[in-house]
């Protein structure tokens, strides 16, 4: 009698492989060993045994135990054969993949979950910052009525599939092996409607439009989730309701930009605020706040007014809001106008790199490019 060679250098792992890894690796040997592969080669069938031999002792944690005290002598009344549950578990696993079959879950009357919808929401800044509620109309696929999901005409019943008999899986034969599919006739509900409900046609559900009310909570932002349980598409035989997810965008804003909890915008001001300072209103969500402009200020000055933003939605503080000056040149000036300020030029030509600093910095990089 031939000496069998030890089950870990069969499988090519380690005494303390994990049984994850040797799982993976009998799969591997299993699929390049199959009979069904290699139909010419006598000596693949030898392998193929030896691997799953080799897989079912490792597999299970007693045998496993007994093997690595007692080595061959402690298992070989159990071994061989195609009984083994570990052997049954990668057997299913493995020859789905080889086979496109693969276990499909329980038998016959099989229960889906309705699908989750999406609802894409635009909300204004001002109701994203305070919260607000407001109604949505959806179409929805909803349990049939006529029929209460059955698919059959009032006062008839499914019966069992013609095809598995009611178990929502047939097998298939691939060579000597025997492999498990769902059933394609009833897509494994076990189930056949010979006499259709006139509503729903036979399907169990309908297309309805669901009107639903929907509470936008304070300081929701672009791109945030409002799960509604239950709300989805319904199920299929008996199956539970699906989810509704109704993701925000925020309008364009004629003012604010918004970034995250802070808020931006731009303040026109006029030449002689900029010069000479000033006090100005600005606009806020609540309405408008006085802020300060010191003399001198440039254009894109940002001034900070605090807690005048909004609160996150998962925040404990308000933000702030982002005051971006930009000075403006007057416009359609009369000629007083424009004498006036053509002799403020010439007031300060005298001593321009005083009254424009930047200016005269620049100008004189220009002359260190230029030299």
């Amino acid at each position: 009698m031939a000496t069998k060679r030890d089950y870990y250098e069969v499988l090519g792992v380690n005494k303390d492989a994990s049984a994850e890894e040797i799982k993976k690796s009998y799969r591997k040997l299993a699929m390049k060993h199959h009979p069904d592969r290699n139909p010419d080669n006598p000596k693949a069938e030898e392998n193929f045994k030896e691997a799953k031999e080799a897989y079912e002792m490792l597999s299970d944690d007693q045998k496993r135990a007994a093997y690595d005290q007692y080595g061959h002598a402690g298992v070989e009344q159990g071994a061989g054969g195609f009984g083994g549950a570990g052997f049954g578990d990668a057997f299913g696993d493995i020859f789905g993949d080889i086979f496109g079959g693969g276990r499909s879950g329980g038998q016959g009357n099989k229960v889906f979950r309705g699908a989750d919808l999406r609802y894409n929401m635009e909300v204004s800044l001002e109701d994203a910052a305070k919260g607000t509620e407001t109604k949505i109309r959806i179409p929805v696929q909803s349990t049939c009525e006529t029929c209460n999901g059955s698919g059959a005409r009032p006062g008839t019943q499914p019966v069992s599939c013609t095809t598995c008999g009611g178990h929502g899986q047939v097998r298939m034969q691939q060579g000597f092996f025997s492999v498990q599919q769902t059933c394609p006739k009833c897509h494994g509900s076990g189930k056949m409607v010979k006499d259709p409900c006139p509503t729903c046609h036979g399907a169990g559900r309908t297309k309805q439009n669901k009107t639903l009310s929907v509470k936008i909570p304070a300081g929701v932002d672009e791109g945030d989730r409002i799960r509604l349980s239950g709300e989805g598409e319904a199920g299929v035989n008996g199956g539970p309701t699906g989810d509704l997810y109704v993701v925000i965008h925020l309008k364009e804003h004629a003012i604010f930009q918004r970034e995250g909890g802070n808020l931006h915008c731009e303040m026109p001001i006029s030449f002689s605020t900029a010069a000479l300072g000033g006090e100005i209103e600005v606009p806020t969500l609540d309405g408008s706040a006085k802020m300060k402009i010191p003399a001198e200020t440039q254009t894109g000055a940002v001034f900070r007014l605090r807690g005048k933003g909004i609160k996150p939605l998962r925040q404990s503080e308000y933000g702030d809001l982002m005051v971006h000056v930009v000075v403006e040149t007057p416009v359609k000036l009369t000629e007083k106008q424009k004498d006036l300020l053509r002799e403020f030029e010439t007031s300060t030509q005298a001593d321009s790199g005083k009254h424009s600093p930047r200016n005269k910095s620049w100008m004189n990089k220009v002359k260190d490019f230029f030299d």
